[in-house]
């Protein structure tokens, strides 16, 4: 039996247009959003008859509706709790419809209510556009094949890879937002994407006042920007504010989580699966939604220069990897986003304190098995921290992901018994293939 699909996210992600591009699909697309068509709502109210309430948008919007033939899409649907509930009875009674719904905010809506139909409704969580998605944006499909073909044993050709190191490169700066990428691409001006960044950045904080019965609009709007100046840090919540307490700025940051801007990153012990066994919430770093709206950020609180755009596109590697943090956010997000779709990810990392300071910026499990993962820029230096952590864990297999090609390399551990330590090298524009090469 056929289950309504709920989409769910950030705003201004793309979900909407996702839609009406499916609705091409199917002879009628019936759009009925609840922040516009608000007599609508009285149709959710009382007994529940789905098949009534069909008909009844057919006529109120004046397009048929019909099982097998329609898709109908439920828009903003966070402005109307009663038609979440009433998601089930399509489920129950009217399986043979497509029906989709979607929301702003709907994070908040759902916590209200006492159950929206878990196992009656589809739910998928959608974010800015990935790496790759960029890259077939820029009709580069010919360039990802290549990189899909290439892995440790068969690098890419230097020419290839050079040049998805530059797409990469103005992937940071255009970030995956469907609006800054689809003007990127007709008209490859960073000014234009910044504006349009900017625009969904004070939106955003615009919404910040529909929060106000949980939080601050204030509070809400300053750790935003505090995070945003932590990335690829432990976050410190005296950075943050100084001026507010951490139980505060913890409810700020768990909200802001909600609305799909921020996802925590969480220390863990890392000793076995499931990673979050021995997760500590007190500790954690955070992603930010999108690389682009980052330094939108940053350009709005006058910390972004032109310089730090030049560093970005012309800098080192090392340049590049090591400023603000950028470069491990954004590897962190595309790990994150190429976990299946239908829950939000969970994202760990391992950190030593002492007299011995060490940190591993992600952990995953792969083949059943904990994985170090480390966003390196070269091949000297910098693995102190993983060596520790494998030894430490009696682990064979890592990954370090940098602007090198594919690669792989041993070490032999003469602290550990000369055993054989693996580790595979993943360029940061292969992250989406982690789990293959």
């Amino acid at each position: 039996m056929r289950k309504p699909l709920l989409l769910r996210g950030a705003r201004q992600v793309g979900k909407s247009s996702a839609v009406r591009h499916l609705g091409e699909q199917f002879k009628h697309f019936a759009e009925v959003n609840f922040e516009r068509h608000k007599a609508v709502k009285s149709f959710f109210q009382g007994d529940i008859d789905v098949r009534l309430i069909a008909q009844e948008i057919a006529n109120y919007i004046n397009v048929p509706v019909e099982a097998g033939k329609t898709l109908l899409f439920l828009d903003e649907i966070q402005e109307c709790p009663e038609a979440i509930m009433a998601l089930r009875f399509f489920k129950e009674d009217y399986p043979e419809l497509h029906v989709v719904a979607a929301g702003s905010l709907l994070e908040f809506t759902l916590q209200e209510l006492p159950t929206f139909g878990v196992g009656r409704i589809h739910s998928l969580f959608m974010y800015p556009m990935t790496f790759d998605e960029f890259l077939g944006a820029n009709h580069e499909e010919g360039l990802m094949a290549m990189r899909n073909a290439a892995d440790s044993q068969h690098p890419l050709d230097e020419a290839f890879h050079e040049k998805l190191i530059s797409l990469f490169r103005i992937y940071l700066l255009v970030g995956g937002m469907p609006e800054a990428v689809a003007t990127w691409v007709k008209t490859g001006d960073f000014l234009r994407c910044r504006s349009i960044q900017e625009d969904i950045v004070l939106t955003y904080e615009d919404d910040f006042g529909k929060y106000k019965k949980r939080a601050n609009p204030d509070l809400l709007r300053i750790t935003m920007r505090g995070v945003c100046h932590q990335v690829g840090e432990k976050l410190t919540f005296k950075q943050v504010s100084s001026d507010h307490q951490s139980s505060q700025i913890r409810e700020a940051l768990r909200l802001l989580s909600l609305a799909g801007i921020v996802t925590p990153v969480v220390a863990t012990s890392g000793n076995g699966v499931p990673l979050d066994a021995e997760a500590n919430e007190k500790n954690r770093k955070i992603l930010f939604l999108d690389p682009g709206l980052l330094l939108a950020v940053l350009h709005l609180e006058g910390a972004l220069s032109q310089q730090l755009i030049q560093q970005i596109m012309e800098g080192s590697p090392q340049d590049l990897v090591n400023k603000d943090g950028l470069t491990e956010m954004v590897a962190g997000l595309e790990i994150a986003r190429n976990k299946p779709c239908v829950q939000r990810p969970k994202m760990f990392y391992w950190e030593k304190t002492g007299n011995s300071v060490a940190e591993i910026d992600y952990l995953e499990v792969m083949n059943l098995t904990v994985t170090p993962i480390e966003v390196k820029s070269g091949t000297q230096g910098g693995m102190k921290s993983l060596w520790m952590f494998m030894r430490e864990k009696h682990l064979t297999e890592a990954v370090r992901c940098s602007l090198e090609n594919f690669g792989e390399f041993d070490y032999v551990d003469s602290q550990d018994g000369g055993l054989r330590r693996h580790v595979r090298v993943v360029p940061l524009y292969a992250v989406s293939r982690l789990w293959e090469v």
